[in-house]
């Protein structure tokens, strides 16, 4: 009777395994949709409106940390997203604060333009291309630290052959923004924000001699890993509102005539500053 029941047991774990490995195998073949979106973009869309957009323009922002990810990936992978600038024009245009200009692609535009003016000649029409905006403030900075294993940890237990186990752990990746004044290059404002990357695992198994010549052996597991991109852009985005925050109380830019900073979300990010170790 013992045996029997092992057995049942036994095949269902099995088949509530093969149904965990069926549903992740459902994945494949899903549609594309839009990117998951943090708290951090929600606060980011629903700050208060300026007196005017600021033009802004991003030539780059790199990844400064020179991290790469370890053995067994590949060595030539880096450990943060290298589409930081990608993230970061995004970040400025759904602030609603900033108009971002194209200076990234800018060779590229550049080429555009004078294949445009050549048609335009050959067909004698008059160049009416306008010209390029120039921008107000030059938004610089990077990602510029990334570092693994803040903190690790776990527990586990076992009993004749039978346990559980769950480990966890935490990550941290580093972005700075500066905004630069490009009539005198002096740097208005500077920011520097910091999102924990966590990751955990969950294991249980059993493994005993049923008789002396049966054995029984069964595991099962979950990992969860934060997607490091995700973080990034987080952070980024983190450090526009608080680029934003700065800007409104040193008179940098302004809200919109008649709106109050102290009841506006804003004031929340300026209480953040300075925080305690």
């Amino acid at each position: 009777m013992y045996k029997v029941i092992i057995a049942v047991a036994m095949a269902a774990g099995l088949s509530g395994c093969a149904a965990m490995v069926a549903d992740v195998e459902g994945l494949e073949g899903q549609p594309a949709t839009l990117t998951p979106r943090s708290a951090t973009w929600q606060d980011l869309t629903s700050l208060p409106r300026p007196s005017g957009k600021v033009l802004a323009a991003v030539y780059d922002f790199r990844d400064q940390t020179g991290q790469y990810r370890p053995a067994p990936a590949s060595t030539f992978s880096t450990s943060v997203t290298q589409g930081a600038a990608a993230m970061l024009t995004g970040a400025l245009m759904d602030s609603g604060w900033f108009t971002p200009l194209e200076r990234v692609g800018l060779q590229n535009l550049l080429t555009e333009r004078r294949i445009i003016r050549a048609e335009l000649e050959r067909f004698n029409r008059p160049d009416n291309l306008g010209a390029l905006r120039s921008a107000s403030v030059l938004l610089e900075g990077g990602i510029i630290a990334y570092e693994s294993n803040v903190k690790t940890g776990g527990a586990g237990a076992e009993y004749f052959g039978i346990g559980a186990s769950g480990q966890y752990q935490v990550d941290q990746v580093t972005v700075n923004l500066r905004a630069v004044e490009i009539s005198t290059g002096e740097v208005l404002s500077n920011v520097t924000t910091t999102k924990t990357i966590y990751s955990k695992e969950v294991r249980a198994g059993v493994y005993r001699f049923i008789d002396f010549r049966r054995l029984l052996e069964a595991e099962a597991g979950v990992t969860t890993n934060e997607p490091v991109q995700m973080a990034v852009m987080s952070a980024i985005e983190a450090a526009v509102i608080h680029l934003i925050a700065r800007g409104v109380r040193d008179n940098l830019w302004n809200l919109e005539e008649g709106t109050n900073i102290d009841e506006t979300l804003l004031s929340d990010y300026l209480q953040e500053e300075v925080p305690m170790l």
